[in-house]
């Protein structure tokens, strides 16, 4: 019995050995993985569509994400109370499905304690705000969606600028163009029924009237050759389509090849770059009015971005890469304000001094303030498509 207890006690201290000679990273329980040499790993992580129709536009949501945690780190990290950090994104897919988003959130939690997850769709925000405060993480909010920072959650941050803003400059365009008869084919999704009541309602306002109230869920349907045929047959001036950009390009494409001349408002999600790589040329979106490209966009920072982005990914960068590139920046900019990396309140508390502390070569977009709704305040830029080309629209 001697023997064997002796045996079992070598057998435990070998084991022990082991295990420290092959571990480089463990869990801390603040939230930070710590390497051997004692710096900081904050993982962020992310839940958004990477598989589907929306997965294009997933992908390039993360990959601002990815982009500046990269250059972050290449740059040696960032420090918080003398300390050195470096970022780990933790992507899962979510099939752009808010009940995938929520079990996402709770495994990320779980699994790697992350502060800060971002997702790029209103429903995946509800479904994280039902529990988010409790478990003390901030989401990373990529949707115009107001309500989102409306119902008073206040670890959650509103990347894009809100739609309703570009309620006035969108039906301006379109009624002055091309008349007051409009047809509604957007994505089913909640963002779209929202978006859609809020046009519905200003355009009426002004004037207009809504002969073809319809939409199209874009996670099941593929071909829109029915849908779009009875939205013509009331003769509209204009189509209010939009939602992720290929399936929405193809929308447009579809009502093209039926004989629509008329002009389309583009909901924001859905970006006229990306569509047109859909459409092969902008001359099927001729009429339309929507988001600026970034690539068009005169800010400062922008055409290095665009090589940077170019160089990496073999493709123009949208405002989904550059808005959360940006937003990732700021985040990092509070942590160090904070003087932490785990706390979410303390980090959401000094998300105005992440602003003010963003390097100009970052500043991709004119974010000047978070606003008293959780919101990034910044300029909405709009452009037209006119013979074929991008044309900017001055918002008043």
């Amino acid at each position: 019995m001697k023997k064997t207890f002796l045996m079992g006690v070598i057998f435990v201290l070998f084991l022990g050995l082991a295990a420290c000679s092959g571990t480089s990273k463990t869990t801390s329980s603040s939230g930070s993985n710590e390497t051997k040499g004692g710096e900081g790993v904050v993982n962020i992580g992310y839940s958004g569509p990477l598989s589907g129709p929306a997965a294009f536009y997933g992908e390039r949501t993360l990959n601002g994400v990815k982009m500046a945690a990269e250059e972050i780190n290449n740059s040696g990290g960032f420090e918080v109370n003398g300390k050195k950090y470096k970022l780990n994104i933790v992507s899962l897919d979510d099939k752009y499905l808010p009940n995938e988003t929520g079990a996402n959130a709770k495994r990320l939690l779980q699994e790697n304690k992350t502060p800060i997850i971002f997702t790029p769709h209103s429903g995946g925000v509800f479904a994280m705000q039902v529990f988010n405060q409790q478990q003390k993480f901030i989401i990373g909010a990529y949707t115009s969606e107001p309500k989102v920072t409306e119902v008073g959650n206040k670890l959650t941050v509103r990347i894009p600028p809100r739609y309703d803003g570009y309620l006035k400059p969108f039906t301006d365009y379109a009624m002055s163009k091309f008349g007051k008869k409009i047809a509604f084919l957007p994505t089913s999704s909640q963002y779209g029924k929202d978006w859609s009541a809020k046009l519905k309602t200003y355009w009426e306002k002004r004037g207009g009237s809504i002969v073809y109230n319809s939409s199209i869920d874009f996670t099941k349907d593929t071909d829109f050759f029915t849908i779009v045929t009875n939205a013509l047959k009331e003769n509209p001036d204009v189509l209010f389509i939009g939602g992720a950009s290929e399936p929405t390009a193809k929308v447009a494409k579809q009502a093209r090849e039926l004989g629509f001349k008329g002009g389309f408002v583009i909901m924001d999600q859905a970006k006229l770059d990306e569509m047109k790589k859909v459409t092969g040329t902008y001359d099927v979106l001729n009429g339309s009015i929507g988001v600026m490209p970034l690539v068009d966009s005169d800010a400062p920072a922008v055409p290095e971005f665009v090589k940077k982005y170019r160089e990496k990914y073999k493709e123009d960068p949208g405002s989904e890469a550059g808005l959360n590139y940006i937003a990732m920046n700021i985040f990092v900019g509070a942590m160090q304000a904070a003087g932490s990396v785990d706390d979410p309140e303390k980090i959401r508390a000094h998300m105005q001094d992440g602003i003010d502390k963003l390097p100009n070569d970052k500043k991709v977009y004119n974010i000047q303030k978070i606003g008293a709704d959780g919101g990034f305040d910044s300029e909405l830029i709009v452009a037209a498509v006119e013979n074929g080309k991008i044309v900017p629209i001055k918002v008043k």
